[in-house]
Order: C-alpha cells, then structure tokens, then sequence
C-alpha cells in the first residue's frame, strides 16, 4: 500500500504493533506468575504507586482484558499513526504520562492498570483534532470516530467498580490536552 511507503506512517505504525507485541509478550509473563505484575501498575497517591504510570499501559488482569483494549488500540492508534504519523509518539507519551498522572491523583484506592486510559487518550485527540485543527480531513476523522466509537463516552462515567473509569477520564482529558498542545502545520 502507498500509504505505508511514507516513513513516518510505517515508523507511527511500527510504534504502535511493537506497544501491542510488548503487551502481549507481558501479559503471557503476567499470565505464568498468576498476575503479580499488576502490582506495579497505578496505586494513587502511594509514592510507590508512581511506577504505574509508565507500566500501567502494559499490564492487564487477563487475556480477555488485554484483547479488548488491542482492537479498539488498533483501531484508535491506527487512525492516529496513519493520520498524524509525525505526533504519534508524541501523542503516545503525553496521554500515557499526563493521564496516568491524572489516575494517581485522583484514582480510588484500587490498581490501576491496562491500556485504556491510552485508547481514550486517542479518542480524545482525535475527536478534538476536528475541532482544533478545522480542515475537512480532520472533521471527517472526528465525526467517523464519533459514529463508531462514540458509545466509549460511558466509559466516563463509574458505573463499574471493576473498571477504571478514571483512567478513561484521566487519558481522553489528556488526549483533548495534546490535541490542543500539538502545533500540526499541514503542507
């Protein structure tokens, strides 16, 4: 395909399936040591929860966890990296430290872990891309986001004591953050 030809998309796309291969080779580790692992994700306002907030994106409690978050991070970040290859990485860490930042002050007391907070992340950008940016491609992208994935939005709310609705929080606001930070000059 053409579009793999430009550098910067490959490289964006080879970001993205190395996250997801790193998550998938510390998720069977996670699985052999009985999900110990996910001791070192976000516990808030614990200073050895601090940790977390690098390794939380690559840890989940299972393989059912880890499978959801991958399709809809496939989906998300490869919007992402094919549309903004150059900020992908950008947009990557600023969602991954500013969300998770966000979880560790104000998670419940519970850890925190899996690449959610990530996908919102992405979510949020790229929702708010359209807004920020105001070029039809970006508008398009918004609003198919919106039509197929707008359903995340309840995400945001805590209607499960089991899900992190914070880190769904934490990354979209994070997402909107770097969406509105990332100067995108288009040629």
């Amino acid at each position: 395909m053409k579009i793999f030809q430009n550098k910067a998309v490959s490289g964006a796309v080879l970001y993205l399936f190395s996250f997801i291969f790193i998550c998938v080779l510390v998720e069977f580790v996670n699985f052999i040591d009985h999900h110990r692992l996910c001791d070192y994700g976000i516990f808030p306002r614990k200073l050895s929860g601090l940790t977390g907030i690098a390794a939380a994106p690559f840890l989940h409690f299972g393989w059912e966890h880890l499978i959801t978050n991958m399709i809809s991070l496939l989906f998300l970040g490869g919007i992402t990296a094919v549309f903004y290859p150059k900020f992908f990485l950008r947009v990557t860490l600023l969602v991954i430290v500013l969300g998770g930042a966000g979880v560790w002050l104000i998670g419940r007391a519970a850890t925190h872990v899996g690449a959610s907070g990530l996908l919102f992340g992405y979510f949020g950008f790229l929702i708010s891309r359209g807004i920020y940016e105001r070029t039809f491609t970006a508008i398009v992208i918004s609003v198919l986001v919106i039509v197929i994935y707008g359903g995340m939005i309840y995400g945001l709310l805590p209607l499960s004591p089991y899900v992190s609705w914070e880190a769904h929080f934490c990354g979209f606001l994070a997402g909107i953050l770097a969406a509105r930070v990332i100067k995108i000059k288009r040629d």
